[in-house]
């Protein structure tokens, strides 16, 4: 999502803030699992790590408290925010609202730029792979971003920045499940033919088809953890 900036805080050259950057660095780390759910954000740490200040540390914490990808409790300081079956569930339930409401509208509004739009995002997302490594499923930050460009073409007629907005921070919510799905079902599951159906359908101007897609799309990510069998302990409940 957009970040603002103040007068008030240090900059480094080219204008960005540095208490933007640590806040970006550290959204990365844990929206890509290299700071894993519960793990304790003490300042000494992270001042260590992103070579800052405590200043702008206590900033990124407090935007990632707001964006609820950090969780502060009283006398533990700030941890990253925790995972569990309820919380997937409850997430991925409010996508299914949330997008279908922005997925309606943009082919409701329909036009040549959208759907051309939607073509060349897919055609880049269909040239990265899934995965960074061939012998198995690792983190591919290029695939990620280009997958996030796809879904976002698709909403991006909806008419609402708001709408938008809310779509782009729930999707970075659900970001640490689907590397779990991701890391569980690969190679097996094949997110190109799924993302080709739910193109094909947007850009015929089939809403109800598009939707239905897209819906399935989402609740992948909850029957595959839950068809894993994989255990979540029990300090990673939700916050």
């Amino acid at each position: 999502m957009p970040t603002k900036t103040t007068s008030m805080a240090p900059r480094r050259t080219g204008g960005l803030t540095i208490a933007t950057s640590v806040y970006d660095r550290l959204r990365r780390d844990i929206i890509g699992g290299a700071l894993a759910p519960g793990h304790k954000l003490g300042s000494n740490e992270l001042r260590e790590r992103y070579k800052v200040g405590i200043s702008p540390v206590r900033e990124a914490l407090n935007r990632l408290v707001a964006e609820k990808l950090v969780c502060l409790k009283d006398q533990k300081g700030f941890h990253v925010a925790g995972i569990g079956l309820d919380d997937l569930e409850d997430l991925v339930r409010t996508r299914c609202w949330i997008e279908e409401i922005a997925l309606r509208q943009s082919i409701s509004n329909a036009d040549d730029a959208w759907e051309d739009g939607i073509v060349v995002a897919f055609h880049h997302l269909s040239r990265e792979p899934r995965s960074a490594a061939q012998e198995g499923y690792a983190f591919n930050a290029e695939w990620e971003e280009r997958h996030r460009a796809f879904h976002m073409a698709i909403f991006a007629n909806c008419g609402s920045p708001r709408l938008l907005a809310y779509c782009d921070l729930l999707a970075d919510q659900a970001n640490r499940y689907r590397q779990l799905a991701a890391a569980i079902s690969y190679p097996d599951r094949h997110e190109s033919t799924e993302h080709k159906a739910i193109m094909d359908a947007a850009i015929n101007r089939d809403a109800d088809g598009a939707v239905k897609l897209h819906l399935a799309h989402l609740r992948d990510t909850i029957e595959i953890v839950k068809r894993s069998g994989m255990p979540i302990p029990p300090h990673q409940v939700a916050p």
